[in-house]
């Protein structure tokens, strides 16, 4: 068993919404320059980057699953990990089939660059990647479980593109493995409440990071695992085979200039079995 720090909601410069130094080897240099040792990068609809990311990962000896944050039919968003590429793509198929089809406007909506993991570019994605899918939200879970894949909630506790929000509670039979609340959310009444609603689903929290600092900066899991699996993290947020449940951890850089000394403040309330 190992304990190891977990960011599983990172957006790169494929997301319109991200700056351009979100790169994937920007990321994952930084990774494990602050010893976060597993990572998700999880653009919006899109996964153009993910090989980028896993490279990168593989020279410095970071973990990344790659993954997506997903807008279904509800406006919601749903935050979904794979173990693999070629389970990623079989999910990029089904996406691309459910997409608008709306081209992007990059002077209003931001770029959508594909890069290599040394930083060179390689494509501009010209559909629009944000906006709803024709997938339900319980369609999304159903196919990404059916591939093999991990789902959370994304961000419940925020008012908009919140699956809680629109839906007013998250059902615990819907096949999620869990739901991520945000920074904001972290304080112990407004856990407890959000408990009740999203039905008893284990939380964790990551930075959704669209900028570097964000990433340095925002919430991380800390979880004790065997392996970096899919099928491991699930059982760490089910708390079973005595493995240690997510607990939320921030990252506080005391030198903007992204020095080595880290300080982390632990919060634990949420999935302690």
């Amino acid at each position: 068993m190992k304990t190891v720090i977990g960011d599983f909601h990172v957006h790169t410069l494929l997301s319109p919404c991200a700056e351009i130094e979100m790169t994937p080897h920007h990321i994952v240099m930084q990774a494990a320059e602050y010893g976060i040792q597993l990572l998700a990068v999880t653009d919006h609809n899109a996964s153009a980057n993910a090989v980028a990311a896993i490279q990168a990962g593989e020279r410095y000896g970071i973990k990344v699953f790659p993954g997506m944050e997903v807008e279904c039919r509800e406006e919601a968003h749903i935050v979904v990990l794979f173990d693999n590429l070629k389970q990623l793509r079989r999910w990029q198929k089904i996406v691309d089939f459910s997409m608008g089809g709306l081209k992007n406007i990059p002077e209003r909506f931001g770029a959508q660059f594909v890069v290599d993991d040394d930083d060179n570019f390689v494509a501009e994605e010209e559909r629009m990647l944000l906006g709803p899918l024709q997938l339900s939200a319980q369609e999304v879970v159903r196919k990404v479980n059916e591939i093999g894949g991990l789902c959370l909630a994304a961000h419940i506790d925020r008012p908009a593109y919140s699956l809680l929000v629109q839906l007013g509670f998250i059902p615990n039979d819907m096949g999620l493995q869990g739901v991520e609340i945000s920074r904001n959310g972290l304080a112990e009444l407004e856990q407890l409440k959000l408990k009740r609603l999203s039905g008893g689903l284990p939380y964790v929290t990551n930075s959704d990071a669209h900028r570097m600092l964000e990433f340095l900066e925002g919430p991380k899991n800390k979880i004790t695992i065997e392996e970096a699996t899919i099928s491991e993290l699930k059982l760490a947020l089910a708390g079973k085979k005595g493995v240690v449940g997510f607990r939320v951890i921030l990252l506080m850089i005391l030198n903007i200039r992204y020095t080595k000394s880290i300080k982390y403040t632990l919060f634990i309330l949420k999935n302690d079995k």
